[in-house]
Order: structure tokens, then sequence, then C-alpha cells
């Protein structure tokens, strides 16, 4: 099924492949092109208020595109990394082969298109993936930041985060997919060495706004979470 936003998880990991950061590290400037600036008018989707000519680090954009799901951040990153979108996506399927993502596919960087669909199997498998990168694994447990040349503050889309342990990581919704939500929580214990990983997917009805989709993949992963920090913690298999 469609997964809308839930695609940058994707696109990110793919990014720190190509141009790994290191700790702290910046990365690279990248000059903002202008059709990142006029998509950042788009008004039916998720974008980020960045200008034509403006120079953002290649760590500022990827929490553009993970912290707020910055469509035209996203797309940035992409033609940046692969020259265009297109080919960029041909990365992004061929990580997706590697990691036995088979039911999955993407056709394109930001999950505005609802052609791009995967399945709760493969997107936890690549859930343990992308937490595996510390650099991934930080931004999306940013609850709030500020980038220069941005006003205000950029918070997080997922407002589960610090709750009921929660440390990530994205969420997605559009009128195809539905609300979505994949997350990485600690278990009840604390212990920092383990994580659980879950999604949710397609949650809320067909008449319902996109608000309320997304409202109604938080409930479904509150509900999930709490059964599987109770399931971790007692020792008792989870089905």
């Amino acid at each position: 099924m469609p997964i809308a936003s839930l695609t940058k998880v994707m696109t990110a990991l793919v990014i720190l492949r190509d141009h790994p950061l290191g700790g702290n590290a910046a990365g690279p400037s990248i000059r903002v092109d202008r059709q990142a600036a006029i998509e950042a008018g788009n008004r039916d989707e998720s974008t980020v208020p960045i200008t034509a000519g403006q120079i953002l680090t290649e760590r500022r954009l990827l929490e553009l595109t993970l912290i707020p799901s910055g469509n035209n951040a996203a797309r940035l990153l992409a033609r940046w990394d692969a020259g265009s979108e297109r080919a960029f996506v041909r990365r992004m399927n061929a990580v997706a082969a590697e990691l036995g993502m088979r039911d999955t596919i993407y056709t394109g960087a930001s999950g505005y298109e609802p052609t791009t669909v995967s399945t709760a199997v493969d997107q936890l498998k690549l859930a343990r993936q992308a937490m595996r990168n510390p650099v991934l694994r930080d931004i999306v447990a940013t609850v709030r930041t500020t980038v220069p040349g941005i006003a205000g503050e950029i918070v997080n889309s997922n407002k589960l985060l610090g709750l009921h342990g929660v440390v990530g990581m994205k969420t997605g919704t559009s009128t195809a997919a539905g609300g979505a939500l994949l997350w990485a929580v600690r278990p009840a214990s604390g212990d920092r060495d383990r994580l659980i990983l879950g999604v949710v997917l397609r949650q809320g009805d067909p008449g319902d706004t996109l608000a309320e989709r997304k409202e109604a993949a938080f409930t479904a992963s509150r509900r999930l979470i709490a059964a599987a920090r109770r399931h971790v913690d007692s020792g008792t298999p989870a089905s």
C-alpha cells in the first residue's frame, strides 16, 4: 500500500550511505536550486520554506527532510546526490532489494506519489537498518530545532517523540496512504542497548481528514507500543 512520507527514511539512508557523516559533522554545503524554492510554495504537500541560492549543509537538509517532513528538501537531496530524482530513485530501489524489501517500489524521494508502495514487513526491515546509523538515529529523535535562514522553530511531525519511550522515527499521511507511523521505542526497563521497532499503515477511515488519519496512526501506535513494551519487559513473546 502507499506509504507517503515513510519514504523519506529510505531517502535519508541512501544519502548517508553515499555521503556518510561522522558524529556532529555538518557535511558538505548544498545550494538550494530554483526547483526546490518553487516547490516551497506548493500548498497541497508538506514543504519547508527554503529559497533559491540559500546554502544549507547536508545535515540541515536531512533534518528538514525528516523532522518537519519537507518534500522539497527530500527531492533537493536526491538531485544533489544522483543528478536527478529519477536516478536517485533507482538507488533507493537497489538498496531496498539489498535489504530484502521484496514488496517495495519507490517512485519518488518524498513519498508524495501514491505509486510508492510497501508493506509493514518491509518497512521494519528498513527501520532496523536505519536505526543503526547514528546520524539518522539522532535526527529522528529530535523534537525541535532551528535552521539558519528559516524563521522560528522546526517542530517534528511525530508528536509521540519523548513519550512512552519513543525515540523515532517517521510519520506519513496522504489521501492514498491514510495515516502511517514508523516508530522506534526503548523498552520500559530503559535498556539503551535495545529498541522495539514497529509500524502502522493505512490508519483512519476514507471520509477522515488528513489530520484525523494522522491522529489515528498515533492512537494505533500508542496501543501497540504499550503492548510491545509489556511483552518485552515480561519476557513474553509478542504476537
